[in-house]
């Protein structure tokens, strides 16, 4: 049986998550940079946190027995590594100081992986297997 994950631990999660995510956003905003050069790491930052959930939940429903087809497992995967390689290569290109590409870096790899925590955590807070019960949970919930 799963355990219910603390509520400090819900808490940190979603603190990390609106801390990377509005970090990286505030930084956009008054980067002197192009439009267009702000909408692409914008995009990229969305992209990641949809890839790094979704395959937060693909491998956690491989791991519990639900199928995963394997060709979206393979995408998830590829969503999430072709998201750091987009970061990457945007950052090394870019002309901006190299602490604010580590500042970018940063922001969003916190983001990434407050993404992740806080999937994790709705999951567990709401799995059938959890100690608060299927009853919590909508029957269709999370498959």
């Amino acid at each position: 049986m799963a355990q219910k994950p603390s509520n400090a631990f819900i808490a940190a999660s979603w603190v990390a998550l609106l801390a990377g995510m509005t970090a990286f956003v505030v930084g956009l905003w008054n980067a002197q940079m192009a439009l267009n050069e702000k909408g692409y790491y914008f995009t990229v930052l969305m992209y990641g946190l949809f890839s790094a959930v979704s395959l937060q939940k693909s491998v956690r429903d491989q791991l519990e027995g639900i199928a995963v087809t394997p060709i979206y497992y393979g995408l998830c995967w590829f969503s999430t590594i072709l998201t750091l390689v987009l970061l990457t290569v945007g950052l090394w290109n870019a002309t901006l100081a190299p602490s604010e590409k580590g500042f970018y870096a940063m922001s969003f790899l916190l983001s990434m992986f407050a993404a992740i925590a806080v999937q994790k955590n709705t999951r567990d807070s709401r799995s059938p297997n959890s100690p608060a019960g299927p009853d919590q949970a909508p029957a269709n919930f999370d498959r």
